[in-house]
């Protein structure tokens, strides 16, 4: 229901609104939906269908989405955009993300762990006091969601995967310990982005990613061709273990912090422009033999370096197999880390978590906001290209 706010007088608004069924809803809605559009108009800097230089994108129609308030259900229609995707900040700020948001505050309060932190979010958030009956109610609610989403069925052909870990401050009994998640980000043969997993790790390690991967192929994952990561002790091997055929690129943005920490300071910026190249040029071969042109100039001066270069370059360079496909988007991880950095940004309030499943709870509502989102986007990669290489591939 959209009202228009050109000539209509706040009268004829209001009265508008009371002859519907309930007029306070009503009222609500039309007001998100003018809230949305201003968001949009300011993210793209420009109104709709207006001409501008100052534009930076395009509208693509819109989506219906779902939104619970405290006065009733509604049914928006959120704008799309056709590159870098929108979600109204009301829907963010609350639904699911937020509800798991408190519920780490409940426990903590339950569980007297609270910090100074968490006292003053819980203020702002008007939690003054809370039983373990509602914390039961609300964690419960929660986890029937949270476990629905994280063991639901996938696909059979994931082309192209990417796997990094969160970590954070857990609380375990009197300690407070580091506890690393996986999250596991993968394409389907229509080009959408999906979550896969998330999954927590006592440890890296060979059982750990093979147990990790297991957990896929359970939920139906068959075929991948691509997994993208930095290099995380075992991970390799159970690639080539778990999942025939598939071939393992080392993030080259990771390969290349790694080189460049044996670099002198003064002379990084320099030589972090000539290692770059290494990944720019048109293909494989040209590509490692301008590598070995740059290892044989330099080994004598920074030997660790050249060290890790060698160890790593021909696990860097896996992308130059799937020429077809856009080399920005699958020889790093930079795309899991964006979404890593706004989770870590999100859980920084908290500081120390309760238990691990709590956790659990908040990382994986947030990525269920980002699927619902991904769902209804444009594809990642173009689904045309992925079903050629696919075609290739059985001739192969």
């Amino acid at each position: 229901m959209t009202y228009p706010n050109s000539t209509i007088t706040f009268e004829q608004m209001l009265l508008k609104f009371m002859s519907e069924q309930d007029p306070m809803l009503a009222m609500l809605q039309w007001l998100c939906e003018q809230m949305m559009e201003a968001e949009v108009s300011a993210k793209i800097q420009a109104r709709k269908s207006e001409r501008t230089k100052e534009r930076t994108g395009y509208r693509s129609g819109y989506r219906v989405r779902r939104f619970d308030t405290r006065m009733g259900t509604m049914y928006l229609f959120v704008p799309k955009l056709r590159k870098g995707g929108y979600v109204p900040f009301f829907v963010t700020e609350k639904s699911r993300a937020e509800t798991a948001l408190i519920q780490v505050i409940q426990e903590a309060y339950v569980q007297g762990v609270s910090t100074r932190k968490i006292r003053k979010l819980a203020r702002r958030l008007g939690i003054a006091s809370i039983s373990r009956s509602q914390v039961s109610q609300i964690t419960q609610e929660l986890n029937e969601q949270v476990e629905a989403f994280r063991n639901r069925p996938l696909k059979k052909t994931y082309p192209v995967l990417w796997v990094d870990a969160l970590y954070e401050k857990i609380r375990d009994g009197h300690r407070v310990v580091n506890m690393a998640v996986q999250v596991v980000i993968g394409i389907d043969e229509q080009g959408q982005r999906d979550i896969l997993a998330i999954q927590p790790m006592p440890e890296e390690s060979e059982t750990t990613y093979k147990a990790l991967f297991d957990h896929l192929k359970s939920r139906g994952v068959r075929d991948v061709w691509l997994v993208v990561s930095d290099a995380h002790k075992g991970l390799s091997k159970a690639i080539r273990e778990s999942f025939v055929g598939c071939s393992w690129q080392r993030c080259k943005v990771h390969l290349m912090r790694n080189i460049l920490a044996h670099i002198p300071n003064k002379e990084k910026e320099y030589f972090a422009l000539r290692l770059k190249q290494i990944w720019l040029q048109p293909d494989y071969q040209t590509a490692m033999t301008y590598a070995e042109a740059l290892m044989d100039e330099y080994e004598g001066q920074y030997p660790a370096a050249i060290q890790t270069l060698e160890a790593g370059l021909e696990d860097s360079l896996q992308f130059y197999h799937f020429k077809q496909i856009d080399h920005r988007k699958i020889s790093s991880t930079n795309m899991l880390e964006r979404l890593n950095r706004e989770i870590r940004r999100r859980t920084n309030v908290i500081g120390v978590f309760p238990n691990q499943d709590s956790y659990i709870r908040l990382v994986t509502s947030y990525l269920m906001e980002y699927h619902e989102d991904w769902s209804t986007g444009r594809s990642y990669i173009n689904p045309a290209i992925l079903k050629n290489i696919q075609e290739q591939r059985k001739v192969a």
